[in-house]
């Protein structure tokens, strides 16, 4: 191996590695003769090459401690030395090994030149740690994509065109805008888009644009310098669009966002680039927008509360998200999720039934999913046993239900009436376990009226077992 590194291969490999680097680099043998230096190196030496070539390391700097390096066989790292000419600098001397351990050469760099080097990398360096710091905290703080298309849940129609749109819109880094009523999962839409897309590897970043205080929100989105501010933490704080560089900034409420903070955003999107509070250089930024908003934004830019301009660069893809009341057919396969998840959390077992699902489905669900998931643990945690029955349904879905068809006018009194009944019924039948006796007694009817009922109304098995 020795004669390896004395070979003209060898010396052909240095040259054309580090022959034309500014990093002034030599390289010894395993007794402390130099094998190769590079221009940088003998120029900072002031010395040819047949000056150094083949001579030991102390006969070109007396004050060389590299035969100490090779002996120990332990590298010194970033090490101040004096060379000849009175010359600071700060080294690297690294042994090199063979396969059996033993020390066959050395490795030499000259890290700077001068202390006036030494220092400026020192404070460039204390800079950097500081960015590191900043960005380490905050990277903490981000929400990571925790949803994609499988946790958006039903076999409905309406659900499945907007599953499909996620993955076209997935396929382009055009700006979108997600619509859908309070509570309908806008966000899960968004996390499948980024989860989607090429840039699913990148970070997503949310920031809702209700929850933020007017006067906080340019140094949350853009971040600021130290000292740009009354209260601003030592270092300054990187904002949301460069967390999110190579990745997806979702915009939640963006209807909620000031006119003042719309035009610092249109600028944004304009050049791509942000000025942090305090800062004088702008940073250029990679992000895809998303955002979402249960308002109305063509009429607020009518009414002049929303810019057009904004709206524009915003809306270059728009998705919009079913309500509830336009898939009610998914509201078992929602509440069987949320009754899962309700299992997982308590270790209580609950099941619903098909009458307590049909009362359900008569109601159209303002709050949507959200209330959908609210009013299923309501229900779960009134359960007496692990049916879930109509008693556990709240009065005010239950009442609407029946309001609802009597306005109508498909229901009188009397089919309100019948309506109770038979639901009355079918949860006696399910408690008796469909013993007829047994639910006859507890009615305090005669059995043959409780054939005649169940016929009245058409109750079958599959209703109460």
């Amino acid at each position: 191996m020795t004669s390896f590194l004395q070979s003209a291969d060898f010396k052909s490999f240095c040259h054309n590695v580090f022959g034309t680097l500014p990093i002034s680099i030599d390289i010894l043998d395993k007794d402390a003769n130099i094998i190769y230096m590079n221009d940088a190196f003998l120029d900072f030496l002031k010395l040819k090459k047949e000056d150094v070539i083949g001579k030991l390391v102390t006969d070109v700097n007396p004050t060389s401690k590299f035969p100490e390096t090779l002996k120990s066989k332990r590298a010194s790292i970033a090490e101040r030395h004096i060379f000849p000419g009175n010359k600071p600098a700060i080294v690297h001397r690294i042994p090199i090994f063979d396969e059996e351990g033993e020390v066959i050469g050395g490795f030499g760099m000259l890290l700077v030149e001068t202390e006036e080097q030494a220092r400026d990398i020192a404070e460039k360096y204390i800079e950097i740690n500081k960015e590191l710091v900043l960005y380490k905290n905050e990277l903490a703080k981000i929400n990571t994509t925790k949803y994609n298309l499988d946790h958006i849940y039903g076999t409905s129609n309406e659900i499945n065109i907007a599953k499909s749109k996620v993955k076209k819109i997935a396929k382009v880094n055009s700006n979108v805008v997600i619509l859908g009523e309070s509570g309908t999962g806008k966000e899960l839409f968004a996390h499948s888009i980024h989860n989607e897309s090429q840039r699913a590897d990148g970070p997503f970043v949310t920031l809702n644009c209700s929850a933020i205080p007017e006067n906080l929100f340019e140094a949350e989105l853009f971040g600021y310098e130290e000292g740009a501010f009354t209260g601003a933490k030592k270092g300054g704080n990187i904002g949301k669009f460069e967390l999110a560089q190579g990745g997806t900034i979702f915009l939640d409420e963006i209807g909620d966002m000031s006119y003042s903070m719309q035009v610092k955003l249109l600028r944004v999107l304009q050049e791509k680039e942000v000025l942090r509070i305090g800062g004088d250089s702008p940073i250029k930024v990679d992000a895809r927008v998303i955002c979402a908003t249960n308002k109305d934004l063509e009429k607020m830019v009518e009414d002049g509360t929303f810019r057009e301009d904004l709206y524009y660069r915003l809306n270059v893809l728009t998705l919009e998200v079913p309500p509830l009341r336009e898939r009610k057919e998914d509201i078992p396969i929602l509440m069987d999720k949320f009754l899962g998840e309700f299992y997982k959390e308590t270790g209580m077992f609950r099941k619903t039934t098909k009458n307590v699902i049909n009362r359900l489905c008569k109601y159209d669900w303002p709050g949507n999913v959200r209330e959908l998931r609210n009013v299923t643990e309501r229900m779960a945690v009134s359960a007496e046993g692990v049916n879930i029955t109509i008693d556990d349904i709240p009065k005010y879905i239950f009442r609407d239900s029946i309001e609802k068809d009597y306005r109508k006018g498909q229901v009188g009194l009397r089919r309100i009436v019948e309506t109770v009944e038979k639901d009355l019924i079918i949860e006696i039948l399910r408690e008796a376990k469909g013993n007829k006796t047994k639910a006859a007694e507890k009615l305090n009817i005669q059995r043959a009226t409780l054939y005649r009922k169940m016929e009245e109304y058409n109750i079958e098995d599959e209703d109460y077992m």
